[in-house]
Formats: C-alpha cells, sequence, structure tokens
C-alpha cells in the first residue's frame, strides 16, 4: 500500500483520536498557545473593522499564528476534497437513515443530507431555520460559552477546567435535546 493510500483510507478512532489530542500538549509546548478555532473569527473582524468597537480593540496581531492554523485547516481540507478523497462510498449507519428517512429525507448520496443542505434550500423556510437560525444559534453559543466545542472538549478538558467541563456536557445535552426533541417538531412543521 502506498502513502497515498494509506492516507485516503479512514483512520480508526484510536489512531485519529490521540494526533488530535497531541494537539494541545505541542501548541502548549512549542509556543504556549491555547488550541481553538472560534476565536480566528475575532482576529478576523479585528484585524478588517476599525477599532471603535471595545470587543475588537486589542493586539490581533499577537494571535496571527492562530489565522495561519486556520488558513492552514482551509487549505488542508481544500487538498484533502480535491486529490485525497476516499474512493468508498460514503457509509450512514442503517438506524441514523432510517430515522432520517422519517423525517422525509432521502439524498444520501454526501456526508450531508441534500435534501437539507443545498443551495436550493438556502432561501426557503428550511434554509432560513437550519442556515441563519441554526447559525446565529451556533455563533452565539460559541461567545457566551467562551470557544467552540473543541476548543472546550479538546483543550479545556485537557488542561482539566471545570467550565470546559460544563460547556462540554452542555454542548452534548443540548445535541441531543435538538436531535430528539426539537428536530421532530420542526421536521413537522416544514414537511
Amino acid at each position: 500500500m502506498s502513502f497515498i493510500e494509506f492516507i485516503r483510507q479512514p483512520w480508526p478512532w484510536y489512531v485519529a483520536g490521540p494526533l488530535i489530542g497531541l494537539t494541545v500538549p505541542t501548541l502548549l509546548l512549542i509556543g504556549n498557545k491555547s488550541f481553538g478555532i472560534s476565536s480566528s473569527l475575532r482576529h478576523v473582524c479585528a484585524a478588517c473593522m476599525p477599532a471603535s468597537l471595545p470587543f475588537f480593540n486589542y493586539n490581533w496581531r499577537k494571535e496571527i499564528w492562530n489565522l495561519v492554523f486556520v488558513v492552514g485547516v482551509l487549505i488542508g481540507g481544500f487538498v484533502a476534497t480535491q486529490f485525497l478523497e476516499n474512493p468508498a462510498d460514503f457509509q450512514l449507519a442503517p438506524a441514523t437513515e432510517q430515522a432520517l428517512r422519517a423525517f422525509g429525507i432521502q439524498d444520501f448520496s454526501g456526508l450531508m443530507p441534500a435534501d437539507l443542505f443545498s443551495t436550493a434550500n438556502l432561501f426557503t423556510l428550511k434554509g432560513l431555520i437550519f442556515f441563519v437560525f441554526g447559525g446565529l444559534l451556533v455563533g452565539f453559543g460559541t461567545r457566551y460559552a467562551g470557544g467552540c466545542t473543541s476548543g472546550h472538549a479538546i483543550m479545556g478538558l485537557s488542561n482539566l477546567q471545570w467550565p470546559s467541563l460544563v460547556a462540554t456536557i452542555s454542548f452534548m445535552v443540548g445535541g441531543f435535546a435538538m436531535t430528539h426533541l426539537l428536530l421532530p417538531i420542526i421536521f413537522k412543521l416544514l414537511n
């Protein structure tokens, strides 16, 4: 098996998980930096917006490494999708597919159901709820929690931070509540 073929295959959780987890001590040891993606949006806004808003009035240049990290993630994602795509079909658990079919979702050809996440849905009520309202909730939650799920679950928990444990538990409870309680109601209203 060549190196490219090896990279294209899905890696098991017990390999990928520790590699992601090793990002935390690497960043701490190399530059005393904390892992997180959501703060990069603040840095971009601080760089592009006038400094009249107190929230964006800080030395964002000290955090340029974070912006470089995000650009690297974007480039890595592009390279992976263009040159390293897994040749196998996307596999979805049968129970998940059955539950989604009950909501009227039929297209499972990609990573995300096209019945929900397509440009055709962007300017519909469904698009307003899933893209706009959902995006605002994610943005508000990230700001309110002081970081995103990866920042709290990977960085915060590895540093044994109590607020990160509370945030991670809240993310999980919110995700379960949305999936099992609110999503069925939303789908009934939209169909």
